[in-house]
Parts: structure tokens; C-alpha cells; sequence
């Protein structure tokens, strides 16, 4: 198989009735790109991982996951960019509120060669008020602390170099904060308006306490681990002369 440009990464939990769908989309939006698509099934409940299964026997470009016991959206996003082969990682959620036509934009700016990661902007949300509510708290929150300059930090759909991501400090909930670790990595982000869907089928396993209350705690780790970042560091190397080829030269001169 040719390396894929892009990885698409969709961490999913009882999905069944959004994947497929979804999938399709990804296939159209994607059609002239060379890419992959890794779904981490995190440990569902339903028919995901079968559905998963049957599509894989006849898609060559996807890549199914599996967790015996749920260990969460990071985790899950986290090891399937380590399984990527792209040179860039897509992350979209598996509800089907992502919306697979906005990849392009997203691939096309990244490419540019000017930014590390690039991360949708919900303009219009299409949630309940409780959990349009809980983001607008939580992204107002990150953004007066971490001064990330990312208004939607909570979108699932971002872009951003590979190599990048597998340098960033790991923990639980690092998703929700992938601008600020980027920048303290010395890199640069950059938002795009994208569309937002309604939820198709299944329920959100989110609410105020995971979203905001425990992300204060999370918050506050990344503010430390800003604050002490030194990267990056100019670094200069030795550069050995090449004695072989010295010597060569040597026993050649008469």
C-alpha cells in the first residue's frame, strides 16, 4: 500500500449507527488524497467493532482499533498516531457532528508549510444548550489561562504534523488541549470555520462535570507544563572532520 499523506483518526464508543456514514464521507472528501483511516473502538457496547470488521475485509484503507476495556479519547487518539503512517494526522469524533467535506480546507492549509496544526472553529453548534453551555465556560476558561489563541479547542476536527504530535507529553485529556502543548513545543496554530452537525444516532457520553469541572485539574497541568517548557532550544553539533577522507587524499599526493 502507498504511504497515505494523511491518517484520519477517529477515536469512537458505541458508534455503530454514525460509522458508517461517516466512513462513506471521509471516502468522498478524501478522494483524491492518498490516505488511511484509523478507528479506535473504545471497548464498545454495540455492533462497532463488527461493523468495523466486515467494512475492513473490503476497505484496504481501514485501519480498526480495539480496546478490550474503555481507556478514553486521548489514549485512544494517542496510540493510533503512533500506528499512523501519514505524514499528517486528521482527528474528527465519531459521532458524525464532524463534517468529513471540511478535511480538505483543513489539509490544504496545513500544507502551506507556516503551522504545526490547524483546528476547527464551530461557528454554528448544533447541541443542546447544557453542552453549548459547558464548551463556551471551558473554552473561555482555556483561553484567559493558556492564551492559546484557539477559540474551539473542543472541535474534533484539527490537522497537524505527525512528527509533532508524537513529541507532545502524554496524559489523559491531552486532546482537549492540543494548541497550547503545540505552542509550548515551540509550533504554530492556526483555526478555520468549520460546519457542525447534529449528533445522528447514539448519545453524547459527555456533560458539565467531564467537560469543565474536570478539566480545571487538567487546566492546570498544562499551564506547568508551559511554564517549564524550554523547547525549542537552539542546538549546535560538532561537526568531525572526515578523517578517512583526509587520509585518502594523503596517500594519493606525490
Amino acid at each position: 500500500m502507498t504511504v497515505p499523506l494523511i491518517s484520519v483518526i477517529i477515536p469512537a464508543r458505541d458508534e455503530a449507527g454514525n460509522l458508517p456514514g461517516l466512513l462513506d464521507e471521509i471516502a468522498t472528501a478524501l478522494a483524491t488524497i492518498e490516505h488511511e483511516v484509523l478507528v479506535v473502538d473504545d471497548a464498545s457496547r454495540d455492533g462497532t467493532w463488527a461493523l468495523l470488521e466486515a467494512r475492513a475485509a473490503t476497505d484496504r484503507r481501514l485501519r480498526p482499533l480495539r480496546h478490550a476495556e474503555s481507556a478514553g479519547q486521548s489514549t485512544s487518539v494517542w496510540q493510533a498516531g503512533h500506528e499512523a503512517r501519514g505524514e499528517w494526522l486528521a482527528t474528527l469524533d465519531g459521532d458524525g457532528q464532524n463534517d468529513p467535506a471540511d478535511l480538505p480546507s483543513l489539509i490544504d492549509r496545513a500544507r502551506r508549510g507556516d503551522v504545526t496544526l490547524v483546528a476547527g472553529h464551530r461557528t454554528t453548534r448544533h447541541d443542546d444548550w447544557l453542552k453549548r453551555l459547558s464548551s463556551r465556560v471551558a473554552n473561555g476558561v482555556r483561553a484567559r489561562l493558556l492564551r492559546d489563541e484557539t477559540p474551539d479547542t473542543g472541535c474534533g476536527l484539527k490537522v497537524m504534523r505527525r512528527e509533532a504530535f508524537l513529541r507532545l507529553p502524554y496524559f489523559n485529556h491531552m486532546h482537549r488541549f492540543l494548541p497550547a502543548l503545540v505552542q509550548a513545543q515551540g509550533g504554530r496554530c492556526v483555526s478555520l470555520p468549520v460546519n457542525h452537525r447534529p449528533r445522528g444516532a447514539g448519545r453524547s457520553h459527555y456533560g458539565l462535570n467531564n467537560r469543565l469541572w474536570a478539566g480545571l485539574v487538567d487546566m492546570a497541568g498544562v499551564m506547568w507544563l508551559r511554564r517549564r517548557s524550554r523547547l525549542p532550544a537552539p542546538l549546535e553539533t560538532f561537526a568531525r572532520e572526515d578523517t578517512t577522507a583526509r587520509d585518502d587524499r594523503t596517500e594519493r599526493t606525490p
